[in-house]
């Protein structure tokens, strides 16, 4: 086995994704997936603390939510901000190539409760990092919340509608449709 090979974070997941659908989560274990992206079981070490966190990514979600929040133009609004964060996400990362893998996960994930609850655990840390990316800009803490509340709901919304779909429909385009949806069911409360 060679030393380096390239995209052993990507092997790894991807590993990981096809033996959690073969044998289950609880019946897969680190070594196996390591085995299966052709690595060594340090190597998957380097890149994830554990198992569990194969399928999430890291921070990487979180750090482009807030540049995207950071990078909204001055006179948007807070869920203006949050809605060109969520664009930044769907050119970034939900990406048409990236479709079927996020259909794959999302029902690896149904599947296994201790993966539904790390999924759980991310969204509060995505809602965070946009409630704090919001306060920076300005915006009082309890406005920040609500819109960062909103944006995440927005997109597992549009995460669960763009990953069912077969192609067409871009993830920003279906993020801002579905925070317009969640403003007018607002209005009905």
């Amino acid at each position: 086995m060679a030393r380096w090979q390239p995209n052993a974070s990507e092997r790894l997941i991807l590993a990981a994704l096809e033996l959690f659908e073969e044998r289950g989560y609880e019946n897969t274990t680190v070594i196996e997936i390591a085995e299966r992206a052709g690595l060594t079981k340090s190597t998957f070490f380097r890149h994830f603390p554990d198992k569990r966190e194969v399928l999430f990514g890291g921070d990487t979600m979180s750090g482009l939510l807030a540049k995207g929040i950071a990078e909204a133009p001055a006179t948007a609004t807070p869920l203006e901000a949050v809605a060109h964060a969520l664009d930044v996400v769907g050119k970034e990362v939900f990406t048409p190539d990236r479709r079927e893998f996020a259909a794959r996960r999302l029902a690896v994930i149904a599947a296994h409760p201790e993966l539904q609850e790390r999924e759980a655990l991310k969204g509060l840390g995505l809602t965070a990092s946009m409630a704090d990316a919001l306060t920076r800009r300005g915006v009082p803490g309890l406005t920040a919340s609500v819109a960062a509340q909103l944006g995440a709901l927005a997109m597992k919304i549009a995460y669960e509608r763009w990953s069912a779909t077969t192609g067409g429909d871009d993830f920003g385009e279906l993020a801002r449709q579905t925070i317009i949806d969640l403003r007018a069911a607002g209005t009905l409360c």
